[in-house]
Formats: C-alpha cells, sequence, structure tokens
C-alpha cells in the first residue's frame, strides 16, 4: 500500500544549516493537509554534514522540532530515500544542494512506482542570484516563493530559459506569526537584527555597533538590544567571520545594551523598534506591525541586501532613529510581500501548495520521472562540479570512495568525521580569516 494511502503521512526534511531547518521543518507543517493535528503527520529530519550543520543549541532555539533527527552525507541520505516509503520530501538547501540532490533522487527512483513529492524553496528575502539559485532548484515538483512578487519573477526566470514553470507555488514565509504589535513596552526595547554575514567587513560592523551603542546612551530610558544568531564557534546558513561578541569586548557600552540570543518571536513579543541591514527579521516585524527600519547609513546596495526593500518606507538612518523617527511602511509594498495578512489570509496563502500536493499524491499511476533544467546535455561544464561536490557522479550515482556508500560508518569513522569536520569549521572561521587580513598588508 503507498504511503500515501495511510492515515498518517510521512514527510522527510534535508536541510544543512539552522535557518534552512526552521525553514523546512515549518513549511512541512504549513503545507500539512488542513486540518491535520500532529499525529496525522510524521516528520523526519535529516541534517546534511557540513560547515553549517545545526548544533543541538540551535536547533533547540529554532524551536522546530521532529520525530526523529539524524545526521546524514547526501550519499547515506540518498540510500535512506530508496528504502524509506515517504509522501513528501522537502528540500531546505542551498542551491547546490537542491540540484545534487533532484540528480541523486531521480536515479535512486528510477523504476519506482511511487516516490514523494519534492518541495524546496528560500528561506526568505531572493535578493542575490536570482537566475543561479533558481535553476539550481528547478525540477523540484514545487519551488515555493515567498510572496507574489517572488512568484511572478520565479515564472520570469523559467520562462525566460525555456524551462517549464508550472512548479512555482506562491505560499509565503512559514516563520511569520505571533501577536500583532500593540503599543509601547517599559521600557521602550529597541532590537538590531544581525546577519552574519552582511556587512562583511570590521569597518562596517564596527561602525554599526558603535552606533546601537550610541543611541543607547543617548536615550538611557531606553532598553537596547543586539539580536545575535549564533554563539563564537557555531556556524549559521552563512559563515561569520567578525562576531559581534568579540567587537564589543573593546568597546564599553552603557547598562542599558545588551546581547540577546534566543527565538525571533520571542525577541519580537517586547520590540518596540526593529533595525537591521536587510535580515529576514524584518519581514516578521511588519507581518506584527512592529515599527521596522532598513538601515541606509551603508547605502543601498546590492550587496548589502537592502535594495529589496525600496519602497516599502521602512529606509532610515541611525541620525533619523537617533531623532526619534518611526517609519510607515508602504502598505501595497508590504502586501506583495506576503506578510501584514489580516484575519485568515496568511493561513490560506498555504492553500495552493496543500492542493497541489494532494492532486500530485494522487495521481494516477504515480509521479513521473524528476527533469531538472540542468543536465549533462545542457550544462557539461557546471553541473558535473556541483554533483561532485556531494561526490555524485554526472549521472547522479555515487562516485567511487564516496562516504558512506556501501556500509553504515562505524564508531572509528565516526569519530575521525567529528575531528575532520571540526577541524575544517577551525580552518574556515580562524585561520582563514587570518590568512586573507595578511594578505592585505
Amino acid at each position: 500500500m503507498p504511503a500515501s494511502a495511510k492515515k498518517s503521512r510521512r514527510v522527510a526534511v534535508l536541510a544543512d544549516s539552522d535557518t534552512r531547518w526552521k525553514w523546512g521543518a515549518l513549511t512541512a507543517n504549513r503545507i500539512a493537509p488542513e486540518n491535520a493535528d500532529e499525529s496525522d503527520i510524521r516528520l523526519d529530519g535529516y541534517l546534511l554534514r557540513g560547515r553549517a550543520t545545526p548544533t543541538a543549541r540551535q536547533l533547540q532555539e529554532v524551536g522546530a522540532p521532529a520525530d526523529s533527527l539524524r545526521e546524514v552525507t547526501a550519499v547515506e541520505f540518498l540510500r535512506t530515500m530508496a528504502r524509506e516509503p515517504y509522501d513528501v520530501l522537502v528540500l531546505a538547501l542551498v542551491g547546490g544542494g537542491v540540484q545534487a540532490m533532484l540528480h541523486g533522487l531521480k536515479r535512486i527512483w528510477e523504476g519506482q512506482p511511487e516516490r514523494p513529492v519534492v518541495v524546496t524553496g528560500y528561506v526568505g528575502v531572493v535578493y542575490e542570484k536570482l537566475a543561479d539559485g533558481l535553476l539550481l532548484r528547478h525540477g523540484a515538483d514545487l519551488v515555493l516563493a515567498n510572496s507574489r512578487q517572488d512568484a511572478e519573477r520565479f515564472r520570469a526566470v523559467y520562462e525566460g530559459v525555456g524551462a517549464d514553470a508550472s512548479a512555482v507555488t506562491e505560499v509565503a514565509l512559514p516563520f511569520l506569526g505571533g501577536a500583532p504589535y500593540t503599543g509601547g513596552h517599559d521600557p521602550y526595547t529597541v532590537v538590531f537584527a544581525a546577519q552574519p554575514s552582511v556587512p562583511d567587513n570590521r569597518r562596517d560592523r564596527t561602525y554599526l555597533l558603535n552606533r546601537l551603542i550610541q543611541h543607547a546612551r543617548k536615550h538611557p530610558e531606553r532598553e537596547v538590544l543586539l539580536k545575535l544568531r549564533s554563539k563564537p564557534g557555531e556556524h549559521t546558513t552563512h559563515i561569520e567571520e567578525l562576531p559581534y561578541q568579540k567587537l564589543v569586548q573593546r568597546l564599553d557600552p552603557p547598562a542599558n545594551f545588551r546581547l540577546v540570543y534566543g527565538h525571533m518571536g520571542e525577541v519580537l513579543d517586547r520590540t518596540d523598534l526593529l533595525v537591521t541591514i536587510s535580515s529576514t527579521a524584518a519581514l516578521e516585524s511588519l507581518h506584527r506591525r512592529i515599527p521596522t527600519v532598513v538601515l541606509t547609513d551603508l547605502g543601498v546596495r546590492e550587496v548589502l541586501g537592502n535594495h529589496h526593500f525600496v519602497g516599502s518606507g521602512c529606509l532610515a538612518s541611525w541620525d533619523q532613529l537617533d531623532d526619534g523617527h518611526r517609519p510607515v511602511p508602504d502598505e501595497e509594498w508590504v502586501a506583495r510581500q506576503g506578510v501584514a495578512a489580516g484575519g485568515g489570509s496568511y493561513e490560506a496563502a498555504f492553500d495552493a501548495a496543500r492542493e497541489r500536493i494532494a492532486k500530485l499524491l494522487d495521481r494516477p499511476g504515480g509521479l513521473p520521472a524528476l527533469t531538472p533544467y540542468y543536465t549533462p546535455a545542457t550544462a557539461p561544464g557546471y553541473l558535473p562540479g556541483i554533483l561532485a561536490r556531494h561526490h555524485l557522479g554526472p549521472d547522479g550515482s555515487p562516485l567511487p570512495g564516496a562516504p558512506a556508500h556501501d556500509r553504515e560508518p562505524g564508531p572509528v569513522r565516526q569519530i575521525v568525521r567529528r575531528a575532520a569536520r571540526g577541524a575544517y569549521r577551525h580552518g574556515v572561521q580562524r585561520v582563514a580569516p587570518v590568512i586573507r587580513r595578511m594578505g592585505e598588508l
């Protein structure tokens, strides 16, 4: 009996970082059948082994539990998918990882009468590498767009290269929610939502930190919080080479300035003004009608991602904030981003995805083979390198010597893996930045 005929729907999520796990797990819950309760869904989580594999603390902070959760290599995951009868598979990965899995899955499911519905998408605002990222995701049954604006852009890219655009499905960010903002807290709280890779240099990050501290000194009646994504030594979706925790050690912030971690939604519960460069936290804040500022101090530039907020009404500088400016978002812009939805319209944003998945699961004769846009014929100079990073050959099969191709890893191999990953992370976060700085001398 196919898995889809059972009462309980089985869903797998493969993620490669803390934020992508959050997006993938919450998306899996949002696209579950309407009126389904927790007993109707079994969610198995798989964490792709790499530099950004989340720690236990990060997973707890994300607050997206699963019925099971384990770390895997790409080949281990494919081997599991060959034998487990899942209904839906959510690929919450960087574009190259999605492409590799699509080719690997296509190969292992050849000749099988049933396969899961494959879903992928983006964890937040898409402000760079639009064509590259989209074409690497092409081939999934559903490519989720988090807003009407993204859905239009996604379809335009696919149609522009002659690729099938029918997989593009408009939804919304799965982690929006929380109580709407009703007024000032005591004390009035300003939160700066930091990003691991934006800005990417010491000068700009030090500037932002100094302005935040200056704001705290100028407004001693306010609580000023620096919301951080990770602790030193942890990796997120993006590499953070200059943690604010280290930069602040050289300064002398006032008593009303603090560093905070934790779930973004809980921090927003006490926020009166959210400030950021271009974090997705801005969309969470706007959804709850919290006054939100996207900083212009470092310019409005594609490399910062704040160009995405042109027309939002949220662009402002620290000088304006110090003088008491409160932004007023543009309602039309906000609506196009799929946020600030009133009543039940936010939940309805996932109806199209639910309906599409239900139709695919009930498709007579099962689902057709996955058909990514990139193939050895269409991208012979690009695709093999992407697949090789995940120990896959041009046809999606494991390369000779691929880790855990023929057996589960033994205790010794597991120890060696952990040591190697620790050394790799140390090199990325500690050694590489030093070498780069020495090269700039």
